[in-house]
């Protein structure tokens, strides 16, 4: 495999195993990991430094909340309050509605995705300050929540429910979080293509003191029609210095 394919693919690896383990995971951990790559002290300073910034912690817990706004922080209160109105079960119980949703009964699935959501919050925590809001990571983690419970008659034992539905609950944040992130990417590039037809038509009109044509700013720009007449229709016509006519 290739390497930087393969340091990619651990990076992932041990990220997914720190958010198992509520965004903690051991030095030592990290160092065999990456053993089969043999990266310098240098090079894994700068691994450590990337899971510092994404909020996992290193021989430690880290503090989650301390990246939290006070807005989502208030949101969480408010939120983790108002789930308080779930009534409680003993352990037996909720072992009881496991098996029972296991089963396949549908009143029981739907009282556990009940129980646990707030592990769903508790899971959103975990994953802020990576471009998608906290409410909207609990409302994917719940959405993941309610289709789990139902998906629970392949396991055999009641203690592997929970873990099952932690890791749907995490895949469709991670997934939320890497389709926002490629949704961004694109309105990137979107936004530098209209800005550099507009740069382009703006010199060019400062240069013949007119607004300029379609043609004029392909020949003196080396842009083809296609991508300044797409840049003027994203851009709802408010490239002033261009005239369509």
């Amino acid at each position: 495999m290739n390497q930087e394919v393969q340091f990619g693919k651990t990076l992932e690896e041990v990220k997914k195993k720190a958010r198992a383990n509520q965004n903690f995971i051991a030095k030592a951990e990290v160092e065999e990991a990456f053993s089969a790559l043999s990266l310098s002290d240098e090079q894994m300073e700068l691994v450590y430094d990337y899971l510092r910034q994404n909020r996992i912690g290193l021989d430690e817990p880290a503090d989650v909340d301390a990246f939290l706004p006070e807005e989502e922080r208030n949101y969480l209160d408010s939120y983790l309050e108002a789930l308080k109105a779930i009534p409680e079960v003993t352990e037996g119980e909720r072992e009881a509605i496991t098996l029972s949703a296991m089963a396949g009964d549908a009143d029981a699935a739907k009282r556990l995705a009940e129980l646990m959501l707030p592990e769903a919050a508790q899971i959103a925590r975990l994953y802020t300050g990576q471009g998608v809001s906290l409410e909207d990571l609990i409302g994917e983690g719940n959405v993941a929540l309610s289709l789990g419970v139902t998906m629970l008659g392949a396991l055999e034992h009641a203690d592997e429910a929970q873990g099952m539905l932690g890791k749907m609950m995490m895949d469709a944040m991670e997934e939320c979080i890497a389709t926002r992130m490629a949704e961004e990417k694109s309105d990137q590039r979107i936004a530098d293509k209209v800005n550099r037809v507009a740069d382009a038509a703006n010199a060019l009109q400062d240069e013949l003191r007119r607004k300029v044509t379609v043609e004029e700013l392909m020949e003196e720009s080396g842009l083809s029609r296609k991508v300044i007449e797409d840049a003027v229709r994203i851009s709802g016509d408010k490239i002033e210095s261009i005239t369509m006519k």
